[in-house]
């Protein structure tokens, strides 16, 4: 049967990271522009960082041997959760996309010679790093559109292509790059992985797009890939198994963005209960008429319904179980429970809740851009619908996939 007791060591670190975020964190957050980027604020992360170390809980999702706590995903859900108010604290622990799925898929897939020369320096914070994947003229969200080429030029790879909305892309170190490397009736094995040194000749910066929500270090940027030249050893993982290796670093990634949001829920619908409290409207406390109720009992539910779907799923990830129909069923529910708690919100914040200086109005801008990045609501529910069908196909109940204990 499954668990989701907390236990004592659980605890005492979800305590320390709760310090952490009230004392070091919220003070710092209060100096960023949140109209603008982190650029120009970085000391601000380092700062956060160094404090982080002297508290021990730098890095908690990598491995001991890699300056990390060694946390599973369970516990990294409880991490998460208390970050979710202000993307420096995950920015401060050393555990934010990109970088957080980077190291993942250098643990994962990369060798000896690769994980020293790329992971070891972000894993100790001297650098940043993006994922290519995501391409601006093919729906993305069907990998096997991908255009980008890596072609074998004597013993190097040379890469074609563009890139797009590549977060974090603006003062990375190296990329991560998916590119095509076998013709498209192979699907599947016609993609790889490759390591690419953002200085290589070829690889250009082409913009850096104004976005709705979070505004992450780096961007979300435009690349050209013309002629970069790689040697053999760029290679990340065997050839063609390029999706295969990124589809772990998405389950886990999407997982993260989820138990931050639900941080952020969390903190919305406290000031939603403050304000119901506080606020007057007809001789009466908005927390005494109707509606207003109704709105904060809706917000607990889905609350707690986004909760119990991200253990779930972290839990069958942490065990190693088939996962990819309960990532995305948390990664959908959560992503849209998340815009209606702060929908209501910012109705009962009234005024206040649309003034982009106070969190409600970020906070709710970003949940309408959580259902489109990690993949799509709809794309979601049509992977959570194909293995309905799939069941059904085989003359089976379809329980197994809808959250089913046995």
């Amino acid at each position: 049967m499954i668990s989701f007791a907390v236990t004592p060591e659980q605890q005492q670190l979800v305590e320390r990271v709760r310090a952490f975020v009230r004392d070091d964190v919220l003070p710092a957050d209060a100096q960023v522009d949140h109209a603008g980027q982190l650029a120009g604020r970085w000391e601000l992360v380092e700062s956060l960082r160094e404090r982080a170390r002297a508290r021990g809980i730098w890095a908690p999702h990598l491995p001991a041997e890699w300056g990390g706590l060694g946390l599973g995903q369970v516990s990294m859900a409880l991490v998460h959760q208390e970050c979710g108010v202000s993307q420096l604290a995950s920015l401060g622990l050393g555990a934010m996309a990109p970088d957080e799925g980077n190291m993942h898929t250098l643990l994962a897939a990369a060798t000896p010679a690769q994980q020293e020369r790329w992971l070891r320096p972000l894993a100790e914070g001297r650098v940043r790093s993006c994922f290519a994947m995501t391409e601006p003229d093919v729906a993305s969200s069907d990998p096997r559109n991908l255009r980008t080429r890596a072609t074998r030029d004597g013993g190097d790879w040379v890469l074609n292509g563009r890139k797009w909305f590549i977060t974090g892309a603006d003062g990375a170190a190296f990329a991560i790059v998916v590119a095509r490397t076998a013709p498209p009736e192979q699907q599947r094995r016609a993609y790889s992985l490759f390591v690419v040194p953002t200085d290589t000749p070829g690889w250009t910066l082409v913009r850096d797009p104004r976005t709705i929500g979070a505004h992450f270090v780096g961007g979300h940027c435009e690349i050209e890939l013309r002629d970069v030249r790689v040697p053999a050893d760029a290679l990340l993982g065997e050839e063609g198994a390029g999706l295969r290796i990124a589809q772990l670093r998405l389950a886990g990634g999407r997982l993260a963005h989820a138990m931050r949001w639900i941080g952020a829920t969390q903190a919305a619908l406290d000031l939603t209960c403050e304000r119901a409290l506080e606020r007057t409207a007809f001789g009466r406390p908005l927390s005494e008429q109707g509606a207003i109720e109704t709105f904060l009992a809706d917000s607990a539910i889905d609350l707690s319904a986004a909760r119990l779907l991200v253990l779930h799923a972290a839990w069958k990830v942490e065990q190693d179980l088939p996962h990819r129909q309960e990532v995305a069923i948390a990664k959908t529910f959560v992503a849209e429970a998340f815009g209606r708690v702060l929908d209501r919100a910012v109705q009962v914040f009234g005024s206040h809740g649309i003034a982009t200086d106070a969190p409600i109005a970020r906070w709710w801008v970003d949940a309408r851009a959580a259902r489109i990045y990690d993949g799509a609501s709809e794309v979601h529910r049509m992977t959570i619908a194909r293995e309905l069908l799939g069941l059904a196909r085989e003359g089976r109940t379809t329980a197994p996939a809808c959250g089913a204990l046995s």
